[in-house]
């Protein structure tokens, strides 16, 4: 049509497009059901899509839900970096970043649920080790950022490795998760707390 200016979509950004939507629809059944007792039937059942297509633009399930951790983990880190952005002081920033687990946990503890139950699985399914340890590294290094951040911020070093301060704090996170999905009320509290308790303890003063 003579002056109206369309902007194409390239055939590749359709196909991400699309398998993001799909990610989508297909998280809401995985974080239900799990791992095993998940098929792409299942995801198409539970969604506006097809059987056809959910195969269309995923080879299997193997390969969809790789693609969906991926797709949440990363919308997830993106939340911790907004954090380290608008901290202004060591304290604040400690009390953001518990805040901000927790609140992961109450509003998308099924999503949680799905990466562990993943990572358990990769000890035994290879096809899922590679993107499980891919996102497992992603993970440590936004736990290093916030730590190096808190570090500047109150002006002292870090005592521990990357790989020893994501092992603390993914611990705490999980058996808050494992609290809350069995409904003890005080999860996310103690959480917080224990947060606000461990972090100092990563630190130690400059030479």
């Amino acid at each position: 049509m003579a002056g109206v200016n369309r902007a194409r979509v390239a055939p590749a950004d359709k196909h991400d497009k699309r398998r993001s939507e799909l990610a989508e629809s297909a998280l809401r059944t995985l974080g239900e059901l799990g791992y095993a007792r998940t098929s792409l039937r299942e995801i198409a059942n539970n969604s506006e899509f097809s059987h056809g297509v959910v195969h269309y633009y995923f080879a299997d399930k193997l390969e969809l839900i790789i693609y969906c951790v991926r797709y949440y983990k990363t919308r997830c880190v993106s939340r911790y970096d907004d954090v380290i952005a608008d901290a202004t002081s060591a304290d604040g920033l400690v009390e953001a970043f518990a805040a901000k687990l927790a609140e992961t946990i109450r509003d998308e503890g099924p999503m949680h649920s799905l990466w562990y139950d993943l990572r358990c699985q990769s000890m035994f399914e290879p096809g899922l080790r590679e993107a499980v340890t891919l996102i497992d590294r992603t993970l440590e290094e936004m736990i290093w950022r916030v730590l190096s951040r808190y570090a500047d911020l109150a002006g002292q070093g870090i005592r521990l490795s990357a790989t020893a301060a994501y092992a603390m704090l993914d611990g705490l996170f999980q058996q808050a998760l494992l609290g809350h999905v069995d409904g003890r009320a005080d999860a996310l509290k103690d959480l917080w707390q224990q947060v606000r308790d461990v972090m100092p303890l990563m630190l130690t003063a400059k030479v």
